[in-house]
């Protein structure tokens, strides 16, 4: 990605710890591209989600904690990947060129419903592949509702409750309880996914919401300045 303005970044508190801005450095003093982090960071959702649908596979709670383990490794490999990628551009000044917006945004497009219809499958049933491909839906209505603001003339609001920092962190807590909840009654393992995905879905439609709210503001002031 290019270097962007501070309003076209999404505010992550992570950015300012120390470890990050010396990772972020050391990967571009390496000429490691913002790009290639950010394709990377799709490899990392992928092996999220074959992890959560391996658990489909066994009923072996042990082999299930350890699938749902490398599911958390995966999810928040994913999340750093999209926190260095930009600070790679951004703090160690290596651009990402001409194509560096597509690979910075295209690549979360991919991955969300990469690991949200995983989540609906290791939830199993119809139920399951239902509320995963309706919590990716409102995955990418949040993130267009985000792209179409900027493009007519509004901020780029990355504001929540349900943005992609907020949804990864529904699954990992979702994949955490159901490591302990599996050795009690595997049945737990559906209903602990099928809650997670449905507090995305209602949480996507807060976000869409919201974000609407602040791009009409953001319209409305322009207006206002304009006369």
């Amino acid at each position: 990605m290019e270097a962007a303005a501070p309003g076209d970044r999404r505010p992550i508190k992570t950015r300012e710890s120390g470890w990050a801005l010396r990772t972020a450095l050391w990967l571009a003093a390496r000429r490691i591209s913002p790009n290639i982090i950010s394709v990377f960071s799709v490899v990392c959702g992928l092996v999220a989600g074959a992890a959560l649908v391996a658990t489909r596979l066994t009923p072996q709670p042990i082999v299930i904690d350890l699938l749902l383990l490398l599911a958390i490794i995966g999810i928040q490999a994913r999340l750093v990947c999209n926190l260095l990628d930009g600070m790679v551009a951004v703090e160690g000044k290596l651009s990402g060129g001409r194509l560096g917006e597509i690979f910075n945004d295209l690549p979360d497009r991919i991955a969300d419903p990469i690991v949200l219809i995983s989540a609906g499958i290791c939830a199993g049933g119809q139920s399951g592949l239902i509320m995963g491909f309706c919590a990716t839906i409102g995955a990418l209505l949040t993130a267009y509702v985000r792209v179409l603001g900027k493009s007519i003339g509004a901020k780029a609001h990355f504001a929540g409750p349900m943005a992609k920092q907020h949804r990864m962190a529904v699954l990992t807590t979702a994949c955490a309880i159901s490591i302990v909840a599996v050795w009690g009654d595997a049945r737990m393992l559906h209903w602990i996914m099928i809650i997670a995905l449905a507090v995305i879905c209602v949480g996507c439609v807060i976000t869409v919401l919201n974000r609407l709210r602040l791009i009409r503001r953001d319209l409305y002031a322009t207006v206002a300045e304009a006369t």
